[in-house]
């Protein structure tokens, strides 16, 4: 149901995609749809947390296995194209559309965002600290992010790249650029 309902948001937008329309999609009616879901934005949540909180689980485990900062970098980027690549309407609604979310469904995902990039600046860090990377600003991570996260609006899997290969082409300029 979540990847049915992640397409469909995908396609028409959160808001552009009623209750009637998802249950349809989904085979159900809508009192049934309902019971099953809770409401449109909770499976807005579900779409949003699985793939945020699916990152930050293969981060921390990169992260205990110690490895050396320019690995760690590079399948850290690795994971989280191939993350994009295969569930890529999910992404889309994530970057979208997570701003409809309230309250504490906003919170949790915003939380979990920001604990992503902060395992992204740890990596960083970690480069500094082994005297491979040089310091950079706070706010790289961000860019990084954003270079990396871009690629849901036109990776195809498939296509002429693999995940793997669009990640090293893109953190081999950004090693280079930050390399001490």
């Amino acid at each position: 149901m979540i990847s049915i309902a992640a397409d469909l948001f995908a396609r028409n937008g959160y808001h552009g995609t009623g209750i009637a329309e998802l249950g349809t999609a989904v085979g159900l009616g809508r009192g049934a749809l309902y019971h099953y879901i809770g409401s449109k934005e909770a499976v807005l949540y579900a779409i949003s947390k699985e793939q945020v909180d699916s990152m930050n689980a293969f981060a921390e485990q990169l992260l205990d296995r110690d490895l050396e900062a320019e690995e760690l970098l590079r399948q850290m980027a690795r994971g989280l194209l191939r993350n994009i690549a295969e569930h890529r309407a999910e992404w889309a609604v994530f970057f979208r559309e997570y701003t409809a979310l309230t309250g504490e469904r906003r919170d949790h995902v915003i939380t979990a965002r920001e604990r992503y990039e902060g395992y992204w600046r740890q990596a960083l860090d970690n480069g500094v600290r082994a005297k491979v990377l040089r310091q950079t600003p706070r706010l790289l991570v961000k860019g990084i992010l954003g270079m990396l996260n871009y690629t849901y609006l036109w990776y195809e899997s498939g296509g002429e790249l693999t995940p793997d290969e669009v990640a090293d082409m893109f953190l081999d300029a950004l090693i280079e650029g930050i390399r001490a």
